[in-house]
């Protein structure tokens, strides 16, 4: 079978790895790539965002089926391009998307079908928006209401922050058209974690709890990033709750979208926060997680290619997955500025000492090749990812192959996990 992955990022490295090892395959190509799924796959120049030359590549070269990776090219309707052509295609439909794509849809459909989230408001008013700021109690959590590659929530411990994340997002527009409507929500205080499930629209099939770690600094510290790092299983997560989370959050979400006529075909991703064991729905993802996805990659014991593919032909519940008792654990090596500007073109060393650490796969994500060296390309430069019997030795290998890479204002947090070991 010929498969598509589009995509540039450690998701979609992740998820090359897995599928490479599918004996389903016959060949595997990424568009556009990076250096690390070019060890994999065939790179093809591509952006995610040309849909017409996507798919004319698929057309050409008679790809069977294709996954997409990030949220913007099925925001801009991939899905359903390729299905009016008849083409397999793992993800979400463009009016599905809107799960992610508008955080204002989303809240509204929790509000309408009792689906537990914080209390909120929508606004497309500065004025009005700084209004509700005055009349309410602080902190408060300020969200553009499109896509903001992660970056676009910020919370608001005083009132003159919330005015300052309201004129940004909204007057200034640093998430561009992302912010012209903004969601301000309550704050939660509890145990946020990522849950995520496949779903056929009606059939769900539950993988393993992660938690993430948005913040760029240690402690949890500085602006919101698009993940530093993350680690499966959750120790305060068991089978009970997982169970609930599934009940009172993943179900029901996916009921309300077939209800809306908006039936969801991908992976169903939902930012949660736990308050005295009580799940709120933050948000929801209509794509891996990123660096989850490594995470979930290096745990799953099974053909990864047989469970897309019967997630996108509606025959899910023919499926079973099996999950390794391991734990797992990603952290992120990032450019020195990021989540702002940052250099490109750095070269690194040491990642090939990686395959010394036993367990550890390094996932590339913002890498390129020039000249034949590996240089930086991004803000999140590389996951370090590493399989183990327990959480504890999982982290121990991650960051002793960190301290084997190296380039030039190179970052990264030395605190993952550190909550979830604090709790054994």
């Amino acid at each position: 079978m010929k498969v598509l992955v589009i995509g540039s990022g450690g998701r979609e490295h992740a998820l090359i790895w897995k599928l490479a090892q599918s004996p389903c395959l016959s060949r595997l190509y990424c568009a556009p790539g990076n250096a690390g799924t070019a060890e994999q796959a065939e790179n093809v120049p591509i952006s995610t965002e040309d849909i017409p030359a996507l798919l004319a590549f698929a057309r050409e070269h008679a790809i069977d089926f294709t996954v997409v990776g990030p949220e913007l090219p099925l925001a801009l309707g991939i899905v359903d391009r390729f299905h009016q052509e008849g083409r397999s295609i793992f993800g979400p439909t463009q009016q599905a998307a809107e799960l992610e794509t508008s955080k204002a849809f989303a809240k509204t459909l929790m509000a309408k079908y009792g689906i537990p989230t914080a209390p909120f408001q929508i606004f497309s008013d500065v004025q009005q928006a700084k209004s509700y700021i005055d009349r309410h109690d602080i902190p408060l959590v300020v969200k553009a209401n499109g896509l903001a590659a992660g970056k676009g929530v910020i919370i608001c411990k005083t009132r003159d922050s919330a005015y300052h994340a309201i004129d940004q997002i909204m007057r200034v527009k640093v998430f561009g058209d992302a912010g012209a409507q903004v969601v301000i929500e309550e704050f939660l205080e509890g145990e946020e974690v990522s849950l995520f499930a496949l779903s056929d629209g009606t059939s769900l099939m539950p993988l393993p709890i992660c938690q993430d770690h948005k913040a760029i600094y240690d402690g949890d510290q500085g602006p919101n990033t698009g993940g530093m790092g993350a680690y499966s299983p959750v120790p305060s997560i068991d089978v009970g709750l997982s169970e609930r989370l599934m009940e009172e959050i993943m179900y029901p979400i996916v009921r309300a979208m077939a209800a809306e006529g908006r039936q969801y075909q991908g992976v169903l991703y939902a930012g949660l926060m736990l308050v005295d064991r009580r799940p709120y729905a933050l948000e929801f993802n209509a794509r891996f997680g990123d660096p989850e996805a490594q995470v979930l990659m290096m745990l799953l014991d099974s053909d990864l290619l047989p469970l897309l593919l019967a997630t996108a032909d509606g025959t899910l519940n023919r499926q079973t997955c099996r999950w390794r008792e391991d734990a797992a654990a990603c952290v992120v090596m990032a450019s020195r500025g990021y989540p702002a500007t940052y250099e490109r073109g750095r070269p690194i060393a040491g990642v090939t000492c990686a395959p010394e650490v036993s367990g550890v796969v390094v996932f590339h994500a913002g890498t390129a090749r020039r000249d034949g060296q590996l240089v930086t390309s991004g803000g999140r430069v590389l996951g370090v990812t590493a399989r183990a019997p327990d959480l504890h030795q999982a982290l121990e290998r991650a960051y002793q192959t960190v301290h084997r890479i190296a380039w030039d204002g190179v970052h990264y947090r030395t605190d993952i996990g550190r909550k979830a070991m604090e709790r054994r």
